[in-house]
């Protein structure tokens, strides 16, 4: 039986769809908007894997090249490695999924959201998120949903919802919002250094429209759900609670408070060996349960101490920041380089400069464009002391790079302005939280030493939260440890005017108005404190580009005289390329980049493209090349490609018979233009060009 339930989302019917299609899944929806049609199925294992000690679960967003029309480029005609945006819009789908599966559910899950069909809705990752919900809502599955998605935009001065393609490069605030009817867990996006109001308006107003969402998921479990399987809880064992707790509560307190993230873990590691050797854990079979109830107690100790004393595992206050110091040209042959180093996490930054060749082209349903701008981040094992092989980036590091690069991406100079393709690479050579927030402040210093002329530095902050009961606690610039043991990870970045990117994930049921102003306000004191530090490492952009960057010089010609700069076939641009050495580039509004490490090149070049288009000048004197003789006259070629009438009369002061008789093919001869014709005909005199050369008048 087909089960449907419908809800308009501005001014489009948003329809949920179950009972057709993929049935032997746990739950499986249908959902279209407008031309968008995605399938989202959840499954999970109805056998439970003894020992597990986390929640296996995976999210798999995936865009099938038919939903566009479309055949797959490159040589393999079928899909195949996720893209980046799959990637993230997987991690998008997973993040507000997660928080609200019960605790203690170990079953293996897997959701997977599939595009069927692709639609100017520029909606896909919403509903893919909307769809994931209603999949599990249905399903039998235990979650604690359902949750509503949907994209805010802000539009010449109003708040929209799910913007569509049309309407995507004029925005000024791009977020997506994610929530249950009673708060929003989820929030991601970028912006051009808007206000905290109007990001808070906005996930006001996004939320408002998840609500009516919610609202239809629960309509859809009425209809058709199916009831939840048994949630199987391991009964706890009180007396082993009690008795590892009196055994190590007094030194996990004073472990906790030592300063430095691996001498703290290496005690409390060592408190671990000791406790278990003592409870003979590995001969009772009890070394995963003591494990579990140390580290309960650990992250007890730690959120006390914060709601209670006011005072965090590393002895800083709430809204107090790490030390912060940075290096620039740190790296001697890089474009542009900077070390930033905050408290126990180090980013190292490099900026390269390159051309339009160096452009990423990118492949997706809404068609194909072109990157001038790149951040990739990298996060090697070592960073953490940790010994792993090295594999190409995983979720994780996609995601942290794409934040990096949307918070620093309103800053960055236009083509017309800078004319270069700017890529940058941060390795995280040591890790104790907010790594991808050290990445923005690098890359901020890294192009500035490159010479880049940014708008304004950026920098980026993480928040935390820890709440107990009624009380509620923002941490500024958090830890590792902070980020695991607390309530949310709520990542912001921006100038001194304004945000221009934002994450946030929470861990708990949600968020109050009044908090969220609070990490706001302590989110931009801490963010204009670091770019004060920034500033106090370099002030502003160089002035000049690095000795080894390329120059790249620009030469604005006619349109119609492109195809003489670029020749049959390309002969002519291929010469000057081969002859000078440089990299060259025409777009079809005749603008020309000539790309060079050395300028002695690049003039060069300059000089022979202004040769090919320089126009006749009426009353110049041009050396020109008899290219072919008539009886009336000669044909002289005074610019490349542009030839004269040099007609009979015109050769000499004395009367003659033939034109050969003073001229042949290919000399060269002196030549003045003595008029130029509304066709562009263009004639010539040997006469006048001779007289005046020897100083004599021009004659009557």
């Amino acid at each position: 039986m087909i089960t449907n339930v419908e809800v308009e989302v501005r001014g489009r019917k948003l329809s949920i769809e179950t009972g057709e299609i993929a049935k032997q899944s746990d739950g499986a929806v249908v959902v279209k908007y407008g031309d968008t049609v995605l399938l989202a199925t959840a499954v999970a294992d109805k056998k439970i894997k003894e020992g597990l000690d986390f929640f296996p679960l995976t999210m798999d967003y995936q865009e099938k090249t038919f939903s566009a029309g479309k055949i797959p480029g490159g040589y393999f005609k079928r899909e195949g490695k996720p893209t980046e945006k799959e990637v993230l819009t997987s991690r998008l789908v997973d993040r507000p999924m997660r928080p609200l599966f019960p605790k203690g559910f170990r079953s293996e899950t897997q959701g997977i959201v599939s595009v069927l069909s692709f639609g100017d809705e520029n909606a896909s990752d919403v509903l893919g998120i909307t769809g994931m919900s209603a999949a599990l809502t249905i399903s039998d599955i235990p979650f604690n949903g359902p949750v509503g998605a949907v994209r805010v935009g802000l539009l010449k001065g109003e708040l929209v919802i799910n913007p569509d393609l049309s309407e995507v490069e004029s925005l000024e605030l791009n977020i997506v919002v994610a929530g249950t009817e009673d708060a929003v867990i989820m929030v991601e996006g970028g912006a051009s250094e808007i206000s905290e109001r109007i990001l808070l308006d906005a996930i006001e107003y996004g939320h408002a429209e998840i609500k009516r969402i919610v609202a239809v998921q629960h309509e859809l479990r009425s209809l058709a759900g199916k009831a939840k399987r048994p949630l199987i809880q391991k009964e706890e064992n009180v007396e082993l609670q009690n008795s590892v707790k009196a055994y190590v509560l007094d030194r996990i307190k004073e472990h906790i408070a030592i300063p430095g993230k691996q001498r703290r873990q290496e005690a409390l590691d060592i408190l671990l060996d000791e406790t278990l050797k003592h409870f003979e854990a590995e001969e009772k079979g009890l070394t995963k349960d003591i494990a579990n109830i140390f580290f309960d107690i650990e992250k007890d100790l730690v959120r006390k101490m914060i709601i209670n004393e006011g005072v965090r595992a590393d002895g800083r206050r709430p809204d107090e920041i790490r030390q912060i110091t940075s290096k620039v040209g740190f790296l001697p042959r890089a474009h542009g380089s900077a070390l930033f180093v905050r408290g126990e996490t180090q980013a190292l930054v490099a900026v390269t400069l390159g051309t339009s060749e160096d452009e990423q082209k990118i492949e997706t349903l809404e068609g194909e464009t072109y990157k001038t701008f790149m951040l990739h981040y990298n996060f090697p094992p070592f960073s953490v002391g940790e010994v792993k092989p090295l594999r190409s980036p995983g979720r994780r590091e996609i995601g942290h790079g794409a934040l990096a690069e949307r918070s620093l991406k309103p800053i960055i100079p236009s083509k017309e302005v800078f004319p270069y393709t700017i890529r940058i690479v941060s390795d995280i050579l040591e890790s104790n939280g907010s790594s991808s927030m050290a990445t923005v402040c690098g890359s901020t210093l890294a192009l500035m030493d490159a010479g880049v002329p940014i708008k304004a530095p950026v920098a980026g902050i993480a928040m935390g939260m820890i709440q107990e009961g009624d009380k509620t606690v923002v941490l500024t610039d958090i830890l590792g440890l902070e980020d695991h043991l607390g309530d949310m990870d709520f990542k912001v970045t921006g100038t001194e005017e304004g945000i221009t990117a934002f994450q946030m994930d929470l861990k708990t049921g949600g968020i109050s108005k009044e908090v969220m102003e609070k990490a706001l306000e302590q989110a931009r004191q801490g963010r204009v404190f670091i770019i004060g530090k920034i500033k106090e490492a370099l002030a502003s952009p160089r002035e000049s580009l690095a000795p080894h960057a390329p120059r790249i010089y620009t030469m604005q010609i006619k349109q119609d005289k492109i195809r003489d700069v670029i020749g049959t076939g390309g002969k002519v641009i291929r010469g000057i390329i081969e002859q000078t050495g440089v990299k060259i580039d025409i777009d079809d509004s005749g603008l020309i980049n000539i790309a060079s490490a050395d300028e002695t090149s690049a003039q060069k070049a300059i000089e022979i493209i202004n040769g090919i288009i320089a126009e006749a000048e009426l009353g110049r004197i041009y050396l020109g090349k008899v290219k072919r003789i008539t009886d009336f006259g000669a044909f002289v070629e005074i610019l490349p490609g542009t030839d004269g009438l040099l007609h009979i009369s015109q050769i000499s002061e004395k009367r003659i018979a033939k034109v050969t008789d003073e001229l042949q093919e290919g000399d060269e001869v002196l030549v003045k233009v003595i008029e130029i014709d509304r066709q562009g005909k263009i004639r010539l005199s040997r006469k006048e060009a001779m007289r005046e050369k020897a100083g004599h008048p021009k004659s009557d």
